[in-house]
């Protein structure tokens, strides 16, 4: 399927032009202090025609019915009306976020010119907020965290790197986090399917 450009957006996104959309699919997190679990995650990259995208994600985590092995049947799938047996509810919500991606304007030294500068500003109800400044080009984005600033109450999150990239019409995603006194390491990850309207 070919690509094109979103109606309306800024030529300076362009190098984003790719993220513009609704997102859907599923992933893990895990870190010292909390077992690694599955989640669902909602996305939507969207435009205005302002020289930015907005992001907002919602990440679900996924909760496996309590009783849902005593109603299965014989070769183990949910019994007719039993937990399971038709799409399971969301779970609780384990993070949200919203932000802005920006192409900036000035292009810093050394970078590739098949490279694009680009920064992501982030906003969690947690009591973060944080700046990630990094390159995209070919259908990937590397990121790492310039400023990370939290409430008297959020938590003690001290840096941050992200990758993203377009894998066969997938968006892939990892974060690796500084928190909680530990080195920078993996944190959570996600395999996206673009949502048809």
């Amino acid at each position: 399927m070919a690509f094109t450009l979103p109606e309306g957006l800024a030529p300076e996104m362009y190098p984003l032009a790719w993220l513009v959309g609704r997102w859907h699919g599923e992933g893990v997190v895990g870190y010292p202090g909390i077992e690694e679990t599955a989640f669902t995650q909602d996305v939507v990259i969207d435009h205005d025609g302002g020289p930015y995208l907005s992001y907002a994600s919602t990440i679900r985590l996924v909760v496996a019915p309590d009783d849902a092995s005593a109603l299965a049947d014989a070769d183990g799938t949910p019994a007719e009306g039993a937990p399971g047996a038709d799409a399971a509810e969301p779970g609780p919500v384990w993070s949200t976020e919203q932000g802005f991606w920006r192409i900036p304007p000035e292009r810093p030294d050394g970078l590739g010119s098949d490279l694009f500068p680009v920064e992501l500003l982030l906003a969690d109800p947690s009591g973060h907020v944080a700046v990630y400044v990094g390159a995209t080009g070919n259908g990937r984005i590397d990121l790492v965290s310039d400023v990370i600033a939290r409430t008297a109450t959020g938590a003690e999150v001290t840096g941050g790197k992200r990758l993203w990239g377009l894998v066969q019409g997938e968006l892939m995603w990892a974060h690796d986090l500084a928190a909680f006194g530990q080195d920078l390491q993996s944190y959570a990850s996600a395999r996206l399917s673009r949502v048809q309207d």
